[in-house]
């Protein structure tokens, strides 16, 4: 069974009577000057009373305004294939990942079926949704935890302005070899691009602007547990920003040291997301715990029995 594409909908209130539909279209229901053209031309976009209506149309009041925003058609590339999702919470609008360390997000350099992308649209698929592929944000490979991927290109741009702001706020998890000093602030060091290479980025003078707040939680085998928070995006942005401070995260092949044995992977997890649903507005805030892989790093080892 084939689910509708997302609609919005608005009653034109007394107070909206004699508006027109762009009006209404863009500033009640938040929609872009290019997601209104887009409606305008997909069939049945903007109705009226169930009918297609021009823009300029003027609105009475208890008139009922909808306009598609969902998919029609898939446009990213991503093909549907089959994979393990860890779903924290879904509606209409959007849907929150927990997502595996080792996953890739996006299809691309050699995988072009095993990403969380493909994952997605195959679990679309068998629940009769046309919606693309539309992430809010990115997580490293080696990156767990929480990931907010939209349904629709609205609710992907609401999102994506929201970051960092007080209506998207993204909090993690680390551990890192040492303990920073003092034990919280915010690192306030730019990031760009590492001159010879594709990945690595480091701090320099005309890197963008880049700040991240830590705090430290506790200390055990030499390694310490952080809580940061984001109050910028930049690639890598937490990992140059501890290894710029002399504690690079544990396991980190590219800015500190790697160590398969004691984790696979750079230590860290995407532990809180908090924001405001781009269409109710309503508050909204998930968590996902430590992973076990990070955990074992900050259990205190026991001394042998004598």
């Amino acid at each position: 069974m084939t689910t509708p594409p997302r609609r919005l909908t608005l009653t034109v209130s007394p107070d909206l009577a004699g508006r027109k539909v762009d009006f209404l279209l863009r500033r009640c229901l938040g929609l872009s000057g290019t997601l209104v053209r887009r409606a305008k031309w997909l069939p049945g976009g903007i109705t009226l009373d169930g009918e297609p209506v021009h823009t300029d149309h003027t609105t009475g009041a208890g008139q009922v305004l909808s306009v598609l925003v969902g998919d029609l058609e898939r446009r990213s590339g991503v093909l549907p294939a089959p994979g393990p999702l860890d779903i924290v919470y879904e509606d209409e609008d959007l849907i929150v990942l927990n997502k595996a360390p080792g996953v890739l997000v996006h299809p691309g350099h050699g995988h072009f079926s095993d990403t969380l992308g493909n994952f997605l649209l195959h679990y679309y698929d068998s629940r009769g949704l046309t919606a693309d592929f539309h992430p809010v944000h990115r997580l490293d490979k080696g990156t767990s935890g929480l990931l907010v991927v939209a349904k629709h290109a609205h609710a992907q741009e609401v999102l994506k302005e929201a970051l960092h702001t007080p209506a998207f706020r993204r909090y993690y998890l680390a551990v890192c070899e040492g303990t920073p000093e003092p034990r919280s602030g915010v690192i306030d060091a730019p990031i760009g691009r590492l001159p010879g290479s594709l990945l690595a980025r480091e701090v320099r003078p005309d890197g963008q602007r880049a700040r991240t707040r830590y705090r430290v939680l506790e200390r055990a085998n030499g390694c310490t547990l952080l809580a940061l928070e984001l109050e910028t995006g930049r690639t890598h942005q937490i990992r140059v920003h501890l290894a710029h401070l002399g504690h690079p995260l544990t396991g980190d092949f590219l800015y500190g040291t790697e160590d398969p044995a004691l984790i696979p992977r750079p230590a860290l997890h995407s532990h809180r997301i908090s924001l405001i649903h781009p269409v109710t507005g309503e508050h909204l805030s998930w968590t996902a715990p430590l992973p076990a892989d990070m955990a074992r790093l900050i259990t205190p080892t026991k001394e042998p029995e004598r």
